[in-house]
């Protein structure tokens, strides 16, 4: 059975019981979207075969079914995990830029040991930034240990050495049996430019292979937070006209993304476009690799996530009662030739 959009609420619900414990009480809730068509073919577009784990690989195919997040990770929601995990903060999960920069979104108080973090007025909906890959590795161990007290150095990733960077962190990749994890680059591309009810992909993460146009915030369908000749950051699920096939949103333009696959030696994948750059940094065909420790105002993420198998029933339950709804499309990609 193959899967559009789905609600976000009901899968946040369901996701709460696939990780065994309630909530807390100032919990992170997120918004799913869950991303279906297991097995489905890689985009046959020669343009786009720069996936890992190889540089030749095609793009898009993924074997298992899993839910990712609706929208970037929030300044909300990363200051509820800074107030959990970074009262001292060893591990460097706070950037003073993000005090120090427009862009920024969060402030921190206190002393060593009492740290507090406060998001800034406005900025509670804009997507979190000045985030490296290790800060979001720990973001996702942190929600696949249910929150809380819940550990940052393992779970969907095993981080050694208690140091910002890891001391294996050449060598980390996802273990098995992860349940919230950062999406590995096929899978996140599969969410932004597969198409699950007519299995054909697209340039641009809006349902079309017409150029994203790069505006303020609108309703009006591809449009994207990309370079306008305003740097800044927007709040996530602005543009409510501009929704990949499978229902996410920002997926191109706003900040650009992490992902888990290693693409070269250390570097770790980054999609998506930003502000800064124009729209065809928000294309298929525009993958990037850079350093781990890249902290800078255009870069964030998104989570995903895999059911346990004893509650993959009752995802599928829950799902199999919402309707899908097949969105217009225009010149589907892998149904024509590009020059």
């Amino acid at each position: 059975m193959k899967f559009g959009r789905v609600g976000g609420g009901l899968l946040a619900a369901l996701a709460w019981a696939v990780l065994g414990n309630p909530a807390p009480a100032s919990a992170v809730t997120v918004d799913w979207v869950f991303i279906g068509d297991p097995g489905n073919p890689a985009d046959p577009n020669p343009d786009t075969v720069k996936c890992a784990p190889s540089a030749i690989s095609p793009c898009g195919s993924v074997a298992h079914e899993y839910a990712i997040s609706k929208y970037e990770v929030t300044n909300t929601q990363y200051a509820e995990f800074l107030n959990a995990k970074a009262a001292a903060d060893p591990l460097a999960l706070y950037h003073t830029n993000m005090n120090a920069s427009s862009n920024g979104g969060i402030t921190r108080s206190g002393v060593s040991g009492s740290y507090g973090y406060s998001v800034k007025a406005g900025m509670e909906s804009m997507p979190i930034n000045y985030v490296s890959f290790w800060d979001a590795t720990r973001f996702a161990n942190w929600l696949h240990n249910g929150q809380g007290s819940g550990d940052t150095e393992t779970g969907a990733y095993t981080l050694l050495g208690g140091t910002p960077t890891p001391s294996n962190g050449a060598t980390v990749t996802r273990n098995p049996g992860a349940i919230v994890f950062l999406p590995s680059e096929n899978e996140w591309y599969k969410a932004a430019y597969y198409d699950p009810i007519s299995d054909v992909y697209y340039a641009y993460p809006t349902g079309t292979d017409t150029p994203t146009v790069c505006s303020g915030p609108t309703g009006t369908a591809n449009h994207a937070n990309c370079f306008t000749g305003s740097y800044a950051v927007a709040a996530v699920g602005a543009y409510p006209g501009s929704a990949s096939p499978n229902g996410t949103f920002d997926q191109g333009g706003n900040v650009a993304e992490w992902n888990d696959s290693v693409v070269y030696g250390s570097s770790r994948g980054r999609r998506g476009g930003s502000f800064y750059g124009g729209a065809g940094e928000l294309a298929a065909d525009y993958p990037v690799g850079i350093a781990p420790t890249l902290q800078n105002d255009d870069t964030g993420f998104r989570i995903a996530m895999i059911p346990e198998p004893s509650t993959g029933l009752l995802v599928a339950a829950g799902l199999a009662g919402l309707a899908l709804r097949r969105r217009s499309r225009s010149s589907p990609r892998a149904q024509r030739s590009r020059p």
